[in-house]
C-alpha cells in the first residue's frame, strides 16, 4: 500500500532544515549506504576496476533516533565473472546478476525511495554515510564516469563513519584501519551473528554505530562532509610554490591526445589539487604520454595509486608514487607574462603550432574567426618566442567556455597562409614548460666537439654470418642476448653485437649479431628462433654483413628480400683539422680521471693521410659507460629505413661513447 503524501511543515522554523544549517543542533537525516563490486572487497574496494554489483541502504534520522526501511537492491555488472572472494562473502552468482537491472536504473529507484523514507521520517536534506571513502571515490564516481553516466548532487558530498567514530574515539586505531565490525566491538554493541544475508548486516551494524555515538557528546560529530569535486579547475603553478611530496603521482602510458580534463576523468572521485594536472613533453616539445598529478591531501594520493593499470579507452594507465620536487619543475614558472596569461580562471587553453614567423594577433585571430573568439582579444593570445625575440611558431589562446574551444578545434590543420596550423587542448603546465624550455635555450649553439673516426670498420660481404633478432623486449641488455643465446655466444666475434636504437634513443627492439661463421649463424638461428627472452618470443634469422649494413644504413630487410637505402652513402676523407686543445667545457676533469686515455679525446689532432672511413661528430657533452661484455656499435639509419636518425654507440676495450649523428652527405 502507498503510503499518503507527506504533509508541508507548518509555518515557522522548520526543526530538520535548521538542523542541516546549523550542525549544534545536530546533522539531519542520515542514508547509511554499503556496496560491493564484483571483485575485491574491503580496503581494496575498486583497485581492480571492476563493476558494481549489490547496493545496500537505509535512512537513520538522528534528531527522533528513528530509521526507515531497509533496501537491497543488486545491479547488472557488464562482466558478469565473480571474483572468488566475492562469490563466497555474497553468495550471488552470475545468472542472480544478469537478471538485475542495470546501475543508471538503480540510481534512479535509490533517489525515489531515499526521498519516500527520507519524507516518513519529517523531511529535509540528507546526507550519505558510508564506510570509508572507497565506495563512492572508487566505484562509483569512476563506473559512472566510465559509462557517461550523471550522477545526483547527494552523491558528491558524504560523511565518512570511519572519520566521525575516530572523532569521538581518538584512542583507537587509526581511521583508516577501522572496520564495521572493529567499531562494533569497541563500542561493546552486540550483533546480529545469525545474520548471513550479504550487506545487511554491515549496514545494520553501521546504523548502531551511528545511533550510539549520537548518544555521546555529538557537538562534533557529523559537522564536516567529505566533499567530492564535480570539476577540475585549472591554474598556474609558481617555482617558489611547496608541494609535498605525499600528495604527487605519475601517470604513464597516457593517449598523446589526452588533455588535462581527460586526466582529471582518469581520476574521478579523487580531488585533484588546482592546476594540479602537468602533462609531460619531451625535448621536441611534444606530448610524451606521461604526467604529473597533484592532490588535495595524501589520503587522495594513496587512493590514486590503486588506480594503478586502471584503463583510459583501451590503454592502461600505470601510476606510481613522484616527488613535489618534479611537479613544481615541469608544473612550475616563472615569467610574469606568462602568470598575467594564466591569471584568469575557468578558461580552456588551446595550443596552436606551425604559425607563419611573421604572424601577429591579428592574423591568429582572424584565422580562429568570429564564430570562436578569444577571450580578451589579443590579451587572449600568448606567443612563444626564443630569448632573442625571434618566434617559434608556436602560440596558446584562451576560450571562455568549452563550446568556444570545440568550434576553435575544428580549425585544426586549416590554412593560414601558405602554411597548416596544428591545434591541441592544453594547460596551464604545458605553458609553462613551453616557455621554460625556450627561455633555457642559449642564444648560441654549443661548440661542436671535432669528429672521430669509428673505432672499428663493419665489414662487408655476402656469406650469411649474421643473425638479425626482432622483437627483442624494451629492456633487454647486453647480458639478457647472450644468455638467450646460450652456446652460440661463444661463436660471436669481437664487437659483434649491433643494438639499434630509435630516434628518442630508446632501444627499437632489433640488433644484428655478426658471428664467427655462416654455418655457426646458421646454428644460432635454427636452435634460438622464436626462443622467448622475457615472456617474448624472438625472431633469429640469418643475414650477411652487406644486408646488415644496408638495413643500418637505411634500408629495409624483409621476407622478399633487400632494398638498398634512399641515397648512396660515399665513404669520406677526414677533414683536416687545426690543433685542438681539449677544453674542460668538452670532457670534464672528474670524468677524463675515470677512465683510460685511449677512450676520451686526444688534446690534439694532426692532419692524416686520406682513409676510406666515415666520420661522426660528437656533442660538447659526452655520455661514458663501463661495459666488460661482448661491445656492440649502435648505427644509425637514413630516412625513409625503419631506424631513421637512430643514435650511434661505439663501444671500446672497457668503457663506450656516445656519438650520436653521422656526418655524411648524400
Amino acid at each position: 500500500m502507498t503510503p499518503p503524501p507527506p504533509q508541508p511543515p507548518p509555518p515557522g522554523p522548520n526543526p530538520i532544515s535548521d538542523s542541516a544549517a546549523d550542525p549544534r543542533l545536530g546533522p539531519g537525516p542520515l542514508v547509511v549506504l554499503f556496496g560491493a563490486t564484483a571483485g575485491a572487497l574491503g580496503p581494496d574496494l575498486g583497485s581492480d576496476e571492476t563493476d558494481l554489483i549489490l547496493l545496500v541502504w537505509q535512512v537513520v534520522e538522528p534528531r527522533s533516533r528513528q530509521v526507515g526501511t531497509l533496501h537491497k537492491s543488486l545491479v547488472r555488472a557488464e562482466a558478469a565473472a565473480l571474483s572468488p572472494q566475492c562469490r563466497e562473502a555474497s553468495g550471488l552468482s552470475a545468472d542472480s546478476l544478469a537478471r538485475a537491472e542495470p546501475l543508471d536504473k538503480v540510481l534512479q529507484q535509490f533517489s525515489q525511495l531515499v526521498s519516500g523514507d527520507v519524507a516518513l521520517l519529517g523531511g529535509g536534506p540528507y546526507m550519505l554515510c558510508t564506510d570509508g571513502q572507497q565506495l563512492l571515490r572508487q566505484v562509483l564516481h569512476p563506473e559512472a564516469s566510465r559509462k557517461n553516466l550523471v550522477l545526483p548532487d547527494t552523491f558528491f558530498s558524504f560523511y565518512d563513519l570511519r572519520r566521525e567514530f575516530h572523532v569521538q574515539h581518538p584512542s583507537a586505531c587509526p581511521a583508516r584501519e577501522l572496520t564495521v565490525a572493529t567499531m562494533a566491538q569497541d563500542l561493546g554493541l552486540e550483533t546480529d551473528a545469525t545474520e548471513d544475508d550479504f550487506g545487511v548486516w554491515e549496514v545494520k551494524t553501521m546504523v548502531a554505530v551511528i545511533l550510539h555515538l549520537l548518544e555521546g557528546p555529538s557537538g562534533q560529530l557529523f559537522s564536516k562532509a567529505e566533499v567530492v569535486k564535480q570539476k577540475y579547475e585549472t591554474g598556474p603553478c609558481s617555482k617558489a610554490d611547496a608541494v609535498d611530496s605525499e600528495t604527487v603521482v605519475r601517470a604513464r602510458g597516457l593517449p598523446w591526445q589526452s588533455s588535462d580534463q581527460d586526466v582529471a576523468r582518469f581520476f574521478k572521485g579523487l580531488n585533484i589539487a588546482r592546476g594540479g594536472v602537468a602533462l609531460c613533453l619531451n625535448a621536441q616539445g611534444r606530448r610524451n604520454g606521461e604526467a604529473l598529478i597533484r592532490f588535495v591531501d595524501s589520503e587522495q594520493r594513496d587512493l590514486a595509486l590503486q588506480r594503478h593499470k586502471h584503463h583510459m579507452g583501451v590503454r592502461y594507465i600505470e601510476v606510481y608514487k613522484a616527488t613535489g620536487e618534479e611537479f613544481v619543475k615541469i608544473a612550475g614558472g616563472t615569467s610574469l607574462e606568462v602568470a598575467r596569461f594564466l591569471s584568469r580562471e575557468d578558461q580552456v587553453i588551446l595550443r596552436l603550432r606551425g604559425l607563419p614567423f611573421s604572424a601577429g594577433p591579428a592574423d591568429v585571430l582572424g584565422f580562429l574567426g568570429p564564430e570562436c573568439p578569444v577571450t580578451g582579444g589579443a590579451d587572449g593570445l600568448l606567443f612563444v618566442r626564443h630569448p632573442d625575440g625571434r618566434p617559434t611558431g608556436d602560440a596558446f589562446a584562451l576560450f571562455a567556455c568549452e563550446d568556444l574551444a570545440q568550434a576553435a578545434l575544428r580549425r585544426h590543420k586549416g590554412m593560414l597562409g601558405k602554411r597548416y596550423i596544428e591545434l591541441f587542448r592544453s594547460t596551464a603546465a604545458e605553458v609553462q614548460q613551453v616557455l621554460n624550455r625556450y627561455a633555457s635555450s642559449p642564444l648560441l649553439p654549443a661548440l661542436a666537439a671535432p669528429l672521430l673516426p669509428i673505432p672499428f670498420p663493419l665489414a662487408t660481404g655476402t656469406g650469411r654470418d649474421c643473425v638479425r633478432l626482432r622483437g627483442l623486449p624494451y629492456t633487454a641488455t647486453i647480458e639478457d642476448i647472450l644468455s638467450f643465446l646460450g652456446e652460440a655466444a661463444a661463436d660471436i666475434r669481437p664487437h659483434g653485437v649491433h643494438m639499434v636504437l630509435n630516434q628518442q634513443g630508446r632501444p627499437s627492439g632489433d640488433a644484428f649479431i655478426q658471428m664467427t661463421s655462416a654455418e655457426r649463424a646458421l646454428a644460432a638461428a635454427q636452435r634460438c628462433h622464436k626462443k622467448v627472452m622475457k615472456e617474448r618470443y624472438v625472431e633469429v634469422v640469418p643475414c650477411s654483413t652487406e644486408e646488415m649494413s644496408r638495413v643500418l644504413m637505411g634500408g629495409t630487410l624483409g621476407r622478399s628480400g633487400m632494398s638498398p637505402p634512399p641515397c648512396k652513402l660515399p665513404c669520406l676523407s677526414p677533414p683536416t683539422y687545426a690543433t685542438f686543445q681539449a677544453t674542460p667545457a668538452l670532457i670534464p676533469a672528474e670524468t677524463a680521471a675515470l677512465y683510460p686515455s685511449s677512450a676520451l679525446l686526444p688534446a690534439a689532432r694532426v692532419p692524416a693521410a686520406p682513409t676510406p672511413v666515415a666520420y661522426y661528430p660528437g656533442p660538447a657533452a659526452q655520455l661514458y659507460m663501463n661495459y666488460t661484455a661482448y661491445y656492440p656499435s649502435v648505427v644509425p639509419a637514413r630516412s625513409p629505413g625503419p631506424y631513421a636518425g637512430c643514435p650511434i654507440y661505439s663501444w671500446y676495450e672497457g668503457s663506450a661513447q656516445r656519438l650520436p649523428g653521422l656526418s655524411v652527405s648524400p
